[in-house]
């Protein structure tokens, strides 16, 4: 088979390693003889048209993925409200707003968004740890179906709010269950001691002052212990948590409660890891969440998009510095800052393989920090300049962390939909980067 990029021949790929096997079907991902096909699309097509860096997506994977929970959570009531914070992309957020979705938002900015993909406003869960007096009048003039208190304060400012508009709001309370997760400290948001949620001695006394605000009335009780969990044990305990205090409340005579939302945070494979599998995790929560009668609502991100989506960049050069191999390309830790923040593993594979010896390298990015990698110590196959890479398990946490820091554009993104792709946001101008300044102030004072 002959590469055209390259205009030379090039061997057939030795047989990949059994992790890779599972990313490629997680991804979507299929190597057809030295070609990488994503969903039905060669993915050096689209570097060669649209240029790297380039975030793209398989919509395809995102049905499967939304399926698999659908179907795990069919014994009982339910809705899925992806968490937006994953990937904000309107293409994106269309095809699960097509899905029956509904959205869990953030900011103000994720509600703006979510509306602009044609969410209705009942479908949106606004969390979010520290939401604004603007954010929150926006959401209720917006009509928002749920806002989730995080604290004493957030409610009195939120009933102020509500009796000037004269409006009704439907609140949910998160509580931190002060449960660990098998997570990176960074990710990890349902232990005692940190920002998120109402401590969970704090929680029947907002309750009941939520319902004696005329204008408030309390639908949910909420948690979210973290991101990328393996495991069902940490989940079982919060839901356990979150049924007791369902129970004190009611013995309040509170009874207006409708929802008990468990969060998201299924985690999913990056390189060995074993998957939380919907099924298996559905076992271990619904018999415990059926007890209170409530829907149950929940807020996947990663799970849905991570595995679908990938990182395109091409190599720029390689060189020898302290007995380290550095192959330099151009998407960094502006694109990517995964593996720089949390030290995170990502698969990187070549669109188009040479059949070249393997050699340990470091991959490299551009920009001027010492902590711009996409990879250390990573065994790849010898790549030459100009040969392009696919960087997998970014559909998650990917363009939506990503920066302008150096100066450089963020880069494009597409969705493949099975043999089509289209480009669903432009690569940025260095233009429009700084179009809202002005070099000249013109001084107040």
């Amino acid at each position: 088979m002959t590469d055209v990029s390259a205009g030379r021949r090039r061997e057939a790929p030795v047989e990949v390693a059994p992790f890779r096997a599972a990313l490629f079907a997680d991804a979507g991902l299929e190597r057809r003889g030295v070609s990488l096909y994503f969903g039905g699309v060669r993915l050096s097509e689209i570097a060669a048209i649209v240029g790297t860096p380039v975030y793209v997506y398989n919509a395809g994977v995102i049905r499967a993925q939304y399926k698999r929970l659908d179907d795990a959570l069919s014994a009982v009531p339910h809705k899925i409200c992806f968490a937006v914070k994953a990937n904000s992309t309107l293409a994106v957020l269309r095809v699960f707003r097509d899905l029956g979705a509904g959205a869990d938002i953030v900011s103000g900015g994720e509600m703006q968004r979510a509306l602009a993909a044609g969410y209705p406003a009942e479908r949106i869960v606004f969390s979010g740890v520290g939401k604004s007096p603007a954010e929150l009048e926006a959401a209720l003039a917006a009509g928002v179906g749920h806002i989730h208190l995080e604290s004493a304060d957030e409610l009195e400012k939120l009933g102020a709010i509500a009796d000037r508009m004269g409006c009704t709001v439907a609140v949910g309370i998160r509580v931190n269950p002060d449960v660990t997760a098998e997570t990176h400290p960074y990710i990890a948001t349902g232990q005692g001691g940190i920002k998120f949620g109402v401590p969970f001695d704090q929680v029947v006394d907002l309750a009941l002052a939520v319902h004696h605000h005329k204008r408030l009335r309390l639908d949910s009780l909420a948690m979210h212990i973290g991101s990328q969990i393996l495991d069902t044990s940490p989940y079982a305990q919060g839901v356990t948590k979150l049924t007791a205090l369902v129970q004190r409340i009611r013995a309040a005579g509170i009874e207006t409660l409708r929802n008990l939302d468990i969060g998201g945070g299924l985690g999913i494979r990056y390189k060995d890891e074993v998957p939380l599998d919907p099924i298996r995790f559905a076992e271990a929560i619904l018999p415990i969440a059926r007890e209170t009668g409530l829907t149950v609502v929940m807020e996947p991100g990663r799970f849905l998009v991570g595995s679908a989506g990938l990182l395109l960049t091409t190599t720029l050069s390689r060189k020898h510095s302290g007995g380290k191999e550095l192959v330099l390309v151009d998407a960094g830790m502006n694109d990517l800052v995964r593996p720089s923040h949390y030290m995170a593993y990502h698969d990187i594979v070549e669109l188009e393989s040479a059949g070249r010896a393997e050699t340990v390298v470091d991959v490299v990015g551009p920009v001027c920090e010492t902590g711009d990698f996409l990879a250390r110590d990573r065994t790849l196959p010898g790549l030459a300049h100009g040969e392009a890479l696919a960087v997998l398990g970014a559909g998650a946490y990917g363009f939506v962390m990503a920066s302008t820091y150096n100066g450089r554009p963020r880069p494009a993104e597409v969705l493949v939909d099975g043999d089509r792709w289209a480009i669903v946001r432009p690569r940025e101008t260095v233009e429009s980067l700084f179009a809202g300044e002005t070099a000249e102030p013109s001084w107040e004072r």
